[in-house]
């Protein structure tokens, strides 16, 4: 069986790569620290670390059992607070899990809004999760509702999915760019232009897929930046570093520095789903699975 603190003090030294400097995260000292991770790697017959005089350093084996580790002690808080809760006769509270497209777009703000006015003291918990963790975490009921790009599989015998938005990509160019004057842009307008990607930290495959999009749609970008989000994606167009695909709902954020224009032939939009487990067990995730599905359209 697992010892949840000796998984905290195994992702304090992975993440610090050393024991004095993790110690002194943890409030402890040096040696019962050395013990708890010696202990941890004879009871799983693995070595976790290449340890030198001068510092320690996760083995390939040890990378793997860290991201693993860290999903563990994420559910572990997620569970521990929905028993505080319930010890304290709040209705469990809600869990929610989404991808930064459902703030983005407005559709988790405007559920929490709606909840809020309904029920002013549940207590809501949110959580910036990969999909795979929020399909877990559905699985295991540390998360009530999760907003993600994909629904589960359609024959999950556990999870129910509906879709809540597609949201179009425009085009954000700098306002004073030759393109910007132009009531259309067709993709030979676009071909070999200095472009900043919009990364997806979530999807080690985003920078392919996208120019996967672009070749499909009849334009190769040149990519010169990656922006982590479509607000930076902004602020760099602004700044006239390069043009960017952002969705219809982030447009709303853009300044006189920034054009816009729709791309009717461009198809690819941006999607997002809400899932959840085939089995209620509370009234308020029901209330809150219906608020979510009725206030969708707002955006």
């Amino acid at each position: 069986m697992l010892d949840l603190r000796q998984l905290r003090y195994f992702v304090a030294v992975a993440e610090t790569e050393h024991v004095g400097r993790a110690a002194e995260r943890l409030h402890i000292s040096q040696s019962p620290l050395s013990r708890q991770i010696a202990q941890l790697e004879q009871s799983l017959g693995l070595t976790l670390f290449e340890r030198s005089q001068q510092r320690i350093r996760l083995t390939r084996d040890g990378q793997v059992f860290l991201a693993e580790a860290r999903a563990l002690l994420r559910h572990a808080d997620r569970l521990e607070n929905l028993g505080r809760r319930l010890g304290r006769g709040e209705e469990g509270g809600l869990c929610i899990g989404y991808v930064a497209d459902a703030m983005h777009t407005g559709v988790l703000p405007g559920a929490l809004r709606a909840v809020r006015g309904e029920r002013p003291d549940v207590h809501i918990a949110l959580y910036n999760l990969p999909p795979t963790e929020q399909f877990e975490g559905l699985r295991q009921r540390s998360l009530d509702i999760a907003l993600v790009h994909e629904p589960p599989a359609a024959d999950d015998p556990d999870l129910l999915a509906a879709p809540l938005l597609e949201d179009p990509l425009f085009l954000a160019l700098p306002a004073r760019h030759p393109l910007a004057g132009r009531e259309e842009v067709t993709p030979s307008d676009l071909d070999g232009r200095p472009w900043i990607a919009v990364g997806n930290s979530q999807d080690p495959a985003w920078r392919d897929t996208f120019i996967a999009t672009c070749a499909a749609a009849g334009f190769t970008p040149d990519i010169r930046l990656h922006a982590a989000e479509p607000l930076t994606a902004l602020g760099l167009v602004a700044s006239g570093l390069g043009l960017a695909l952002v969705q219809k709902s982030m447009t709303r954020a853009t300044t006189e520095e920034v054009a816009v224009r729709e791309l009717p032939w461009y198809t690819t939009n941006i999607q997002l789903w809400a899932a959840w487990h085939r089995i209620d067990l509370r009234p308020l995730v029901t209330d809150f699975r219906t608020t979510v599905l009725r206030t969708h359209d707002a955006p």
